[in-house]
Formats: structure tokens, sequence, C-alpha cells
């Protein structure tokens, strides 16, 4: 069983995008509105501009390679925490995952421009902190968080 990796403090703000299979117009969307979200809280425009490749790289990852997932944008604290977490073949060897250019994507989502293996490599140089869980013939988790400075707390939400 994988274990959820995000810290139980009670979150400040979050969206919540449920993602299935080939449902690439989800992905977009996921990132154009946490993009928005996050520009109207106040934040630094470097964290909306990772945190947005963050969720669309992991929601690509799900609409490629899961049957179904759901995608978490959280900020809890002094961070923003993107959490993904998938129900699908799994990932049998993450450290060669992270590898640039490594892909198993199907040949005819590589013909559509994606799948070129950058997803978790982007992901990883976007964030302060990467953690991939993952269990063959199960699912996968992926927690990103990247920390914000002491003067970057977001504004209030009314």
């Amino acid at each position: 069983m994988i274990e959820p990796c995000v810290s139980s403090a009670e979150p400040r703000f979050q969206l919540d995008y449920p993602i299935n299979e080939s449902d690439f117009l989800a992905a977009g969307e996921s990132a154009s509105k946490t993009k928005k979200a996050l520009q109207q809280l106040g934040l630094k425009p470097e964290v909306v501009k990772n945190s947005a490749i963050i969720v669309y790289e992991a929601a690509m990852n799900i609409v490629i390679h899961a049957t179904s997932g759901r995608l978490k944008v959280i900020i809890v604290r002094d961070e923003v925490v993107i959490r993904a977490e998938d129900t699908g073949p799994g990932i049998p060897d993450i450290e060669l995952a992270m590898q640039e250019g490594y892909s198993t994507a199907p040949h005819e989502i590589r013909e559509m421009g994606f799948g070129a293996g950058m997803g978790l490599a982007n992901m990883k140089h976007c964030s302060d902190e990467l953690i991939v869980e993952s269990e063959p013939g199960v699912g996968t988790i992926l927690e990103a968080r990247i920390h914000l400075g002491q003067k970057e707390s977001p504004r209030e939400i009314r």
C-alpha cells in the first residue's frame, strides 16, 4: 500500500482536480486554473510559474500513463504542495524514470508531441522537494513542494 506523504497540517488553500486517462483538456485546464488562482493569491511569479509547470506535467503523466487520478494543489504553512495520485501501471524504476529523456509513453502519444521524457525531470527542477512513490500494477503518488519565503505568504482568502 502506498502511504500518503502530505503533511497533516490544515490547508490554507486547496484546489482539487480529477484527471482521467486520455483527458488532455483536463491537464491543460488544471494548470491554467492553478496559475490564475495562485496569481490571485499574490504569490511571486516564479512560484506561480513553477507550480503551473508541475501541475501540468503531473496531470499529463496521469493522462498518458494512468486510468484515473486526482491532483491537488494545497497551500500549507509556508509552502505550495502539489500532490498527484493515480491508479495505473506504476513506475517500476523511479530512478530511471527521473532521467531526462526517458519515456514509456506509447508511440501514438509521442506522435502527438507528448511523452518526451521530461515530465519528472521538469517537476524536480521546478520544486524544492519532490517525492515519488510507486507500486507497479497499483499506481503512483507524487508530491512536489515549493517553499514560500517569509514574505511570500498568500493573501487572506475571503
